[in-house]
């Protein structure tokens, strides 16, 4: 039986074996998460790692149990003593778990984590969308200022500029608080239920259960009859209003142009105050690249204290897929800087003693095997290694090895008692 990986998941290769896919090499995303630990440590975000599962409670309160994630898209399993676990379809209740359990608010009110990895949801695979996803993502604990609703905006903004993306859009809202999305459903119930016939039965589902998702619908239809439904940015309570013109301040000060986007809801419950979007024309017609928000009541409903928060998350594959698309740069992988090419037995021993020598010393090395030097040049070059080392029955008995600049083509006779010397010496200069 031949297998194959789960329909919706995929291998990440040193390189892509059909040539349709770079996004998924492995020096793409070692690149990616080179630059996002740097970004983070520009910004002072430490990194926090939590469980790949969790009690499915944790998803259910703190994501809501109307969301789409919960209701429809979570891999949920028991174990072995029956307990309801969950594969987690996102980052920030996990993080605010751990914030909660660990009691991390003893640390101050200015706390700020990153996290990269995969996450998993019973999703439609499509361009953009997989059931095992990778997500960066920033929690900014313990600050309600709209400063930190920008910083967080920037950041992810500069991770976008850092790798060179292009034609980004930011979209903006505000939920406002617990009473403000009450009254806005009231409203927004009220402007629907004449139409509650036209909608799709996904929007029906959704009148009742959770009428604020309807706003995300991405039915043509549905998007020009909300065209007209009233505006939550316009309901707001006193304070968030002035939290958000803040904001909008903030953000045309720093230069940053933006479009305010009154369906902008977000797939998640916990969210109140500031929601963004960042949208990318690269990526088709799932073109949110990476978005996020407030969520200040989550802390207090998973059993902390009332700590306000606000983040975001990102799509890896997203990110590498719009990077493909626009022919953003990416640096080619440092290749082996010395290949071993022995030719008989005792060539072997001493190409291995000397191989390891200067690998213990941090000069990259590798071996070839082939019985025909041509063979195994042909193999080094496409490999871009800068030396081979040839090492045979004259070689050894003139104790004299032959070193072989690929890039020049000219030939350097070394002695094998100084071999070693001398690779290290030119595999730390790179200079022959």
């Amino acid at each position: 039986m031949k297998y194959q990986v789960p329909k919706g998941t995929f291998d990440i290769l040193p390189r892509d074996t059909k040539r349709e896919n770079k996004w998924k090499e492995s020096h793409r995303w070692n690149y990616l998460e080179k630059v996002i630990r740097q970004l983070a440590s520009d910004y002072g975000y430490l990194e926090i790692r939590t469980p790949i599962f969790e009690q499915t409670d944790l998803f259910v309160r703190g994501i809501g149990h109307t969301s789409d994630i919960v209701s429809k898209e979570m891999y949920t399993f028991a174990d072995k003593k029956n307990r309801s676990m969950t594969l987690r379809p996102e980052g920030t209740a996990s993080v605010a778990r751990s914030f909660v359990e660990h009691g991390l608010h003893q640390f101050g009110s200015d706390q700020k984590f990153f996290y990269i990895g995969p996450f998993f949801r019973y999703d439609r695979p499509q361009a953009g969308r997989f059931r095992q996803l990778h997500q960066f993502g920033v929690e900014a604990i313990g600050q309600p200022c709209p400063e930190q609703d920008l910083e967080v905006i920037d950041m992810l903004l500069e991770l976008y500029r850092r790798l060179g993306l292009k034609n980004l859009e930011l979209k903006l809202n505000s939920l406002g608080n617990v009473d403000t999305r009450c009254m806005y459903k009231k409203k927004l119930l009220d402007f629907l239920r004449p139409h509650f016939s036209s909608l799709s039965p996904h929007s029906q589902a959704r009148f009742t259960n959770n009428p604020l998702r309807i706003l995300d619908s991405k039915d043509p239809k549905e998007r020009s009859l909300l065209s007209g439904a009233p505006e939550i940015i316009k309901a707001l309570d006193i304070d968030s209003q002035a939290h958000f013109h803040e904001l909008c301040h903030l953000l045309k000060m720093q230069d940053i142009p933006f479009t305010i986007e009154p369906t902008l809801v977000r797939g998640l419950d916990y969210y109140n105050r500031t929601v963004f979007e960042i949208i990318s024309d690269a990526i088709g017609t799932q073109n949110a690249i990476g978005g996020g928000g407030r969520y200040d009541e989550l802390m207090a409903q998973l059993g902390g204290l009332d700590f306000p928060a606000v983040g975001f998350s990102t799509g890896m594959e997203r990110i590498l897929y719009a990077m493909e698309r626009q022919n953003a740069p990416i640096p080619v992988p440092t290749p082996p800087f010395v290949c071993f090419i022995p030719l008989g037995e005792q060539a072997k021993a001493v190409s291995l003693s000397t191989m390891y020598q200067v690998r213990h010393n941090r000069v990259s090395a590798i071996i070839n095997w082939a019985k025909k030097i041509q063979k195994a040049l042909q193999r080094a070059s496409e490999l871009n290694v800068r030396l081979c080392v040839i090492i045979g029955e004259e070689e050894l008995a003139t104790g004299i090895a032959q070193v072989k600049n690929m890039r020049s083509r000219q030939t350097s006779h070394v002695k094998i008692d100084e071999l070693t010397s001398f690779l290290l010496q030119t595999g730390k200069t790179c200079d022959i």
